[in-house]
């Protein structure tokens, strides 16, 4: 899969994996909803329930910028399935700012129901790579 089938793949995608390490290396996952612009990965502090808008995720980054996202399709017809990664350098946004605004419009236009509650994570991808068990599925 060349680097361009997997940026346009993922981006179709509707939620990623979302992984950091804090500063010992201790790995942290998570479901995200994101948006793609180019080779930047957004996601935001969203409204949904939380125990705050200081996540894991978001002081993970601060600690240790170095990421990866991953979206990926399984079936019972393992000819169909396929993975996408996206690694790259984390870094956070605020909503105010010319950048973050741009992040929460692309969210919004993507997921109707998204409110932002917090700061906007944007991930600087370096490297888009993945694997597909058909040919014909990695044409795409």
């Amino acid at each position: 899969m060349t680097p361009h089938q997997a940026r346009r793949r993922f981006a179709a995608a509707r939620v990623a994996r979302l992984a950091t390490a804090d500063a010992a290396g201790r790995p942290h996952i998570v479901p995200v909803t994101f948006a793609v612009d180019g080779d930047v990965v957004y996601s935001a502090v969203d409204a949904k329930p939380k125990r705050g808008t200081a996540l894991k995720r978001l002081t993970n980054v601060a600690a240790n910028p170095a990421v990866a996202l991953l979206v990926d399709h399984y079936a019972d017809d393992w000819n169909e399935l396929w993975w996408v990664r996206a690694d790259g350098t984390g870094r956070v946004v605020e909503p105010e700012n010319p950048e973050g605004v741009h992040a929460l419009a692309l969210l919004a236009d993507r997921y109707p129901r998204f409110a932002a509650r917090g700061a906007v994570l944007a991930v600087d991808v370096h490297r888009w790579s993945g694997w597909a068990a058909s040919a014909a599925i990695e044409e795409d």
